[in-house]
């Protein structure tokens, strides 16, 4: 046997899973992401996209993808800092530095090269990265590539970041980094407290907008500009996959931090550029976000409705105040349970366990779109309620054993 096949050769969990009928991932989906999908051949309604304003089937993204496709091809065969730079990237860094109201911009080829390249180009081996314990996995990833000293505090808990700052020197270099909205559980970071504290203790800061954009702030704009703190806010990083309908992503600040991270962050000088469809998408949807403010206020219609819904039929939904509602579940087979019962009702919702959520408190993450009728989301509770009255009720739970090397 060869080396790697004897290291993993005993990682078994997957296959148990699917032997007993709960393989929670991985669905192979026969159409587009809308409110409403095909798997198997059998229509599902989608409670677990990201896209939140339900701009991916927008018939002008689909035409100007198109028009790019026609004019650039289907690549830009190369880096952005050699061949592989089109007028589509430049103008689309512009349009976002405008949006998210910095002085520049940086297009990456994904969210998550976004943090890590961004992560690791700005702090060096002296300063000092200060983490929310809930942080998404890239931003964790980032300050792994970095020489500089990792602090955490806990999540969305400013006495204890207070903690964490004052134990360094006021003049070394200190970057706060946080979501704007904790992909998970749906909370918003306190940015307001953590800007004054930023500011009493000579930080920076950073935040990860990947689930604002589109939804919190002034059209749509993030975190800072929900809180009104955006001067107040280093740099602003967002992803394309979300609300922006494409696939990418980017970093906003002031001129000469973004000039350093174009010429220093190494997963964007030697990764090839996003396609010129995906950049030309992602220029339309902020057209749109901007000129149809009704998809953000039918979204957090649609949030509001199903909060209220979801509490009624007395599901924990923890602190969310945003379109991603957690239905706290707890045990990890428990959760497996629901989301494979809920698919044959023909309800999408996914299962989040150990290592994204603590150990024990496994959710399904039930996330909303503008699209969604209450129609939708009626027929979405009614079934889980069904489920829970079946899966609370059974005296011969379902369990796993496995081995994991």
């Amino acid at each position: 046997m060869k080396p790697l096949q004897k290291r993993f050769e005993n990682f078994n969990a997957p296959q148990i899973a699917m032997k007993k009928g709960i393989y929670s991932f991985y669905h192979a989906l026969e159409s587009g992401q809308d409110t409403e999908v095909k798997i198997k051949g059998k229509n599902v309604l989608m409670f677990g996209s990201n896209s939140y304003l339900g701009l991916t089937n927008h018939p002008e993204l689909i035409e100007a993808a198109t028009n790019a496709l026609h004019k650039y091809g289907t690549g830009a065969s190369g880096s952005r800092l050699m061949n592989g730079n089109l007028d589509l990237h430049v103008e689309l860094e512009a349009k976002l530095a405008e949006f998210v109201n910095k002085e520049a911009a940086t297009v990456f080829s994904t969210g998550f090269q976004a943090n890590i390249g961004t992560i690791s180009a700005v702090v060096g081996r002296n300063d000092y990265i200060i983490l929310d314990e809930k942080n998404h996995a890239s931003i964790i990833e980032g300050s792994r590539l970095t020489f500089a000293k990792t602090l955490k505090f806990r999540h969305n808990d400013m006495e204890s970041l207070e903690k964490v700052l004052q134990r360094l020197d006021y003049e070394v270099m200190k970057l706060i980094i946080v979501d704007g909205v904790y992909s998970m559980e749906g909370d918003i970071a306190k940015l307001d407290r953590i800007c004054d504290l930023a500011k009493q203790y000579n930080a920076a800061i950073m935040v990860d907008d990947a689930h604002s954009l589109g939804v919190l702030g002034m059209n749509g704009s993030g975190t800072a500009s929900h809180y009104e703190r955006t001067d107040d806010v280093d740099l602003i990083m967002g992803t394309f996959s979300k609300s922006l309908a494409s696939l990418g992503g980017f970093v906003a600040g002031d001129f000469a931090t973004i000039n350093y991270i174009k010429h220093k962050a190494r997963s964007l000088l030697f990764s090839a550029s996003i396609p010129p469809a995906s950049a030309a998408t992602v220029l339309k949807a902020l057209e749109i976000i901007k000129a149809e403010p009704q998809r953000r206020y039918r979204l957090w219609d649609n949030t509001d409705y199903a909060r209220a819904c979801l509490l009624e039929e007395n599901f924990s939904i923890g602190e969310s105040n945003t379109p991603i509602i957690p239905i706290f579940i707890g045990e990890d087979i428990k959760t497996y349970m629901y989301s494979t019962m809920l698919m044959q009702e023909g309800i999408y919702v996914n299962p989040i366990v150990h290592p994204a959520v603590a150990k024990g408190q496994a959710i399904l993450r039930f996330s909303l779109m503008a699209t969604h009728t209450r129609e939708q989301i009626d027929i979405a509770v009614e079934k889980l309620v069904k489920c829970r009255n079946i899966i609370e009720n059974d005296v011969n739970p379902v369990t796993l054993e496995y081995e994991e090397s």
